[in-house]
């Protein structure tokens, strides 16, 4: 997509140095650069920043109980929680562990919720949409 776009400045500097309007070939050429940039934004820079923002609302809001999996996939219960570290309680020994809050790549506990929420929602739209069918039918 950047290589087309690169070819098609390189091809209307071409067009424009050969008609003989470099001004014109120069503003076109500014133009072209900042769409470029536009487009770079809105396809890599916001959504990063969009899911930072996730993350850490996410290592934010960890609370007592929760199961945990931190970057190194290690497994855990939480049992404390500080400033910039939390405790956490792995395996049958319940060996206890301290991280730094910014090592969680997920919440186990709020995605299991989450999914059922999202289940409960989609079979509430399905029950909506069959007595929409029935009274339809009903009412011919």
């Amino acid at each position: 997509m950047i290589l087309d776009l690169m070819q098609a400045i390189t091809l209307m500097q071409g067009t424009t140095q050969a008609a003989g309007q470099t001004k014109a070939g120069s503003t076109s050429y500014i133009v072209l650069m900042v769409v470029l940039v536009a487009v770079m934004y809105f396809m890599m820079i916001r959504p990063q920043k969009k899911r930072q923002k996730e993350e850490q609302e996410m290592r934010s809001s960890l609370e007592i109980g929760d199961e945990i999996i931190t970057i190194g996939g290690i497994v855990g219960k939480v049992v404390t929680i500080r400033e910039e570290d939390i405790i956490i309680e792995t395996g049958a020994d319940r060996n206890k562990m301290k991280i730094q809050r910014w090592a969680v790549n997920t919440n186990v506990t709020k995605t299991e919720q989450h999914k059922k929420e999202v289940e409960k929602a989609r079979e509430a739209a399905k029950e909506k949409k069959e007595a929409k069918k029935s009274d339809k039918k009903s009412d011919k």
